[in-house]
Order: structure tokens, then C-alpha cells, then sequence
């Protein structure tokens, strides 16, 4: 905080507003006291209003930087591992070995969901979408989990966040389980996080399931990626349900709900729409022609991003993953996987793309990673939210955490009708 001031005039008075720092010496505003002289600002999407003080997540657009808690998210996904993340998202810290343990321990033993939530299942349609059931299931926790809803309890926050992260991959599979009638798989406590989960996923009650390195380290990668992203809309959501004092599966199901849009969560499930309508690499021109008219509602998904003016930091580990997957796995021939990597060269060529900085971004990499391991389009939102988890639960839990925080109340531009008086129904 530097002790710098900006002066705002208007209807006749000025007013000093103080100006903050960021770590980086970003500079904020700080417009919080216009409300008491009847003034307010506009900023539709919240675009150059920081709503919240934060130590968790930084992101520099301009130049590619995403750093949680300061370490390089390159360092971290070539490094470290989703639950070490998990603990330094949480704790501001890196875990020492005995810390990381007995992290580990207990996220390993909170993976099972209570019996009664089998039942609960039930009552969806089998067609519905994995996220629409998601959406229910966790906000359902706490009438499972009640016993950690005091959100003034450090001890309640901290087994709420434990019960969270370890129960979202039990979910997120269960979801998928139950559109495909398969039966639910079990977490096995001998297999690490991302393991475990792709057991739940893939492995069936007849035959032993082996697991393979490589597929496990690329789903570990991709839910480290994801882990948090500042104050993105889904986070933003989490944070304002929160504000009211709602429980913490509340919460979450509200960012789950706010992640699934196109625009935000949704957009690697909109990558592999789109390569299905292009549906083969001759008509590529053809799509970017319409990419190109401005007039034609045909948008490239996956490439650009609305905070990088850079190439995504995350795109770039995402890529390398893609690609062990893709020779893992032995399916480069697949045409849709062909056009992608099409989309790719020309996205990294082209004068329309360069210019305009539209780089294969995380969802690219990650939808074609995904669609290899198996992973139907349905679910991959699903595996967004289980990752993100722990970064909307830091958030929370860091807001909560403040003393006196108070609820938001967003104001707006009003430009209905001025007051008028009530009509009977007979004199209208």
C-alpha cells in the first residue's frame, strides 16, 4: 500500500481517493467511500474493479505469468504434484515431508461419500448432463456433512476443505458412472490422487485394472493447471455466495454452476464441439473464413484468452502433456485429433492468428488430452470443477478467514421507468 492519492472531481467536489499496491506494483484505486457522497462507478463484468484483497493466485496477462502463492505454475506442474498444490494453495506454504504426509493421509482417507448419496443418485434421469448432476450432488453435502458448517470454526473450514477435495473425484466419476450405467467403482486408498480417480472412471468390478503412469502424471498435470485462476467468474461466485455466510458446499455448487458456461469452464467441451462441425481437415479453410466475417456467429474455440495477451504459461505444460498422451496412447490417427493438430500449426503460422494473439490456449490442449484418455466432451467440465475445487475452497476459506467481511452488494445503472402510479385493470 503506498501513500499515494487520485483526485476525482465532480459536481463541483474533489475528492482523494487512496491508491494501492499489488506485490507487482500494480495500481488500485481505491473508490470504496464514493457510496457515502451518493456516487457510485460502472464496470459492467467487473473488469477494472479488484472486489476482494487476496494472497492466493497472481496473473500477469500481458506478458504470460501465473504464479500460486509466487511459485511459477511451470515449476509447479514439472515439479510438484496436484496435492502438494493443494496444501500450498491452501497454507501459503510448500509442505515439508511429514506435512505433505499427513496431508495426503487425510485426503486419502475423507474420499469416500456417504452411503446414503448412492441412493441420492437415483433420483436423476441417466441422460441427464454429468455437471447438472454434479451441481445437485454438491450442494447436497452438507446435508451429509453437517457437522462442519461453522464457518467462524477454523478446524470446521479446514475438514469442510479436506472433505471437499477428497470427495470431488469419488463424485465427478460417479457422475459419469451413472450416465453410462455403469456400476460406481470404490476409491482405493493404495492408489495416489489422480490414480484413483482414473480407477473410478475406467476400472470395472470383473477385471483388475492396471495403472499406467503416464495417463495418471497427464490427469495429475491437467487438475494442477486448473487448480486455481484468480478472480475468474466461477471463483468471483464462490466468493460472493460465501460473503452471505452460506455453507461451503454451497458455495462450491454455486461456482460449479457459474464454471459451467461456454465462456468459462465450458470452453474445452466447445473445443471438441467445434472439431466435430469442422469434422475434417479439408474444410479448415473454410471455417476460417468464417472466423474470419466478423458477421458469421462461427467462433475458433479454444484459441486466445480474455486475460492472456500472451501465450497461455498453462497451454504450453498442457501441450507437452498432450502430446505424451497422444503417444501413449497411440492415436494419432484419429481425424479429430489430426484437425486439431492442424488447427494447431496453422494457429501458430498464421498472420490472422499471430497478429491478433490468438494462441492455443489451456482448453485447446486439454480437450484433445482428455478426448484421448477416454474422457467423453460431457465430462469434462466435471473434471474443471474437481480440479478448481481447491482454489475456490482457498478463496472461501481466505475470505471467511478475514474478520468483519462483509456481504456483496453490487450497485447498478438503473434506466427503467421513472415512478409512476398504479393502475386499476379496468383504466388500463
Amino acid at each position: 500500500m503506498g501513500n499515494n492519492t487520485a483526485k476525482l472531481s465532480f459536481n463541483d467536489q474533489t475528492l482523494e481517493l487512496p491508491i494501492y499496491k499489488s506485490t507487482f506494483d500494480d495500481q488500485l484505486i481505491d473508490i470504496s467511500q464514493l457510496g457515502k457522497q451518493g456516487v457510485f462507478t460502472i464496470d459492467p463484468g467487473f473488469v477494472s474493479t479488484a472486489s476482494c484483497e487476496s494472497k492466493i493466485t497472481y496473473i500477469d496477462g500481458a506478458n504470460g505469468v501465473l504464479l500460486y502463492r509466487g511459485y511459477p505454475i511451470e515449476q509447479l506442474a514439472a515439479k510438484s504434484d496436484y496435492l502438494e498444490v493443494c496444501y500450498l494453495l491452501l497454507n501459503g506454504e510448500l509442505p515439508t515431508q511429514a506435512e505433505k504426509d499427513d496431508f495426503v493421509n487425510n485426503i486419502t482417507n475423507h474420499t469416500m461419500v456417504h452411503q446414503q448419496m448412492f441412493q441420492f443418485f437415483n433420483g436423476f434421469r441417466r441422460d441427464a448432463h454429468p455437471m447438472a448432476v454434479m451441481v445437485g450432488v454438491v450442494g447436497a453435502l452438507s446435508a451429509f456433512y453437517h457437522d462442519s458448517l461453522n464457518i467462524s470454526s477454523a478446524k470446521h473450514r479446514e475438514i469442510a476443505a479436506y472433505r471437499l477435495i477428497a470427495k470431488m473425484p469419488t463424485i465427478a466419476a460417479m457422475c459419469y458412472r451413472y450416465y453410462t450405467g455403469l456400476p460406481f467403482m470404490h476409491p482405493q486408498n493404495e492408489y495416489d490422487y489422480a490414480e484413483n480417480f482414473l480407477y473410478m472412471m475406467f476400472g470395472m468390478p470383473t477385471t483388475k485394472w492396471v495403472s499406467n503412469p503416464i495417463l495418471s502424471r497427464a490427469m495429475d498435470r491437467i487438475f494442477t493447471l486448473h487448480a486455481d485462476h484468480e478472480q475468474n467468474a466461477s471463483t468471483s461466485t464462490v466468493r460472493l455466495a460465501g460473503s452471505s455466510g452460506a455453507n461451503p458446499f454451497a458455495c462450491i455448487s454455486a461456482g460449479i454452476g457459474a464454471l459451467w458456461g461456454p465462456a468459462h469452464g465450458g470452453a474445452n467441451e466447445a473445443v471438441l464441439s467445434m472439431l466435430n462441425e469442422i469434422g475434417d481437415v479439408t474444410r479448415i479453410p473454410e471455417f476460417l473464413k468464417r472466423a474470419r466475417d466478423k458477421s458469421d456467429p462461427f467462433r475458433l474455440m479454444g484459441f486466445g484468452h480474455r486475460v492472456y495477451k500472451n501465450y497461455d504459461p498453462r497451454a504450453k505444460i498442457m501441450r507437452e502433456t498432450c502430446y505424451e498422451v497422444l503417444e501413449q496412447v497411440g492415436d494419432k490417427n484419429d481425424p479429430i485429433l489430426k484437425l486439431a493438430m492442424e488447427l494447431e500449426k496453422i494457429a501458430l503460422e498464421d498472420d490472422y492468428f499471430v497478429d491478433r494473439k490468438l494462441y492455443p490456449n489451456v482448453d485447446f490442449y486439454s480437450g484433445i488430452t482428455l478426448s484421448a484418455l477416454g474422457i467423453p466432451t460431457n465430462m469434462f467440465t466435471v473434471i474443471f470443477a474437481l480440479a478448481r475445487t481447491v482454489g475456490w475452497i482457498s478463496h472461501w476459506s481466505e475470505m471467511v478467514s478475514e474478520p468483519g467481511f462483509k456481504i456483496g452488494r453490487p450497485r447498478q445503472l438503473y434506466t427503467g421507468s421513472d415512478k409512476r402510479d398504479f393502475m386499476s385493470l379496468d383504466k388500463r
